[in-house]
């Protein structure tokens, strides 16, 4: 419930640089992990309830609009990270097989974000994942499989596009 109460509350914040300046002290209340000189505009989406303590944000990171973590497993996202509006962490997946009965069952997996890393607007990543420090997310991109540092990826699912000098 304080979850819940807390998320709400920074979502509701108004759009202004003095509420975006503390909008982490009220994700810290809901269980999140930032970081002090974290930047997060608002509003987030956190699944399932109680996920909230799944989630570490490092300091300097900045974090854009309608950003969501599915998080029964975690998610650390490193400093001086830039994460674009409408980002998806889903660290949860389904199995291929579908057994009668049981269905396709769930499991998740971590993700890892390290530092100086930049996730272009509408990108997902998903569960298991770890994108490289200096590393740049083109908008749009799903990726399913680890990202070396200072590379470009991009696409669906996201491939090398090229390093990063």
């Amino acid at each position: 419930m304080k979850e819940s109460f807390f998320i709400c509350l920074s979502n509701l914040l108004p759009r202004l640089p003095f509420f975006d300046r503390i909008r982490y002290r009220v994700l810290k209340l809901a269980g999140v992990n930032c970081a002090k000189s974290c930047k997060i505009w608002g509003p987030i989406t956190v699944r399932p309830i109680g996920g909230a303590k799944n989630v570490t944000i490092g300091s300097s990171t900045f974090i854009n609009t309608n950003v969501r973590f599915g998080v029964p497993g975690k998610v650390d996202i490193g400093q001086y990270v830039q994460i674009g509006p409408g980002v998806m962490f889903e660290t949860a997946s389904h199995g291929l097989k579908f057994i009668e009965g049981k269905g396709r069952g769930t499991f998740s997996e971590p993700i890892k974000i390290e530092d100086k890393v930049w996730i272009g607007a509408g990108s997902i990543i998903t569960g298991g994942v770890t994108i490289g420090e200096g590393a740049v997310v083109a908008a749009g991109s799903v990726v399913t499989t680890n990202v070396q540092s200072n590379t470009l990826v991009g696409g669906v699912p996201a491939k090398l596009i090229k390093k990063i000098s």
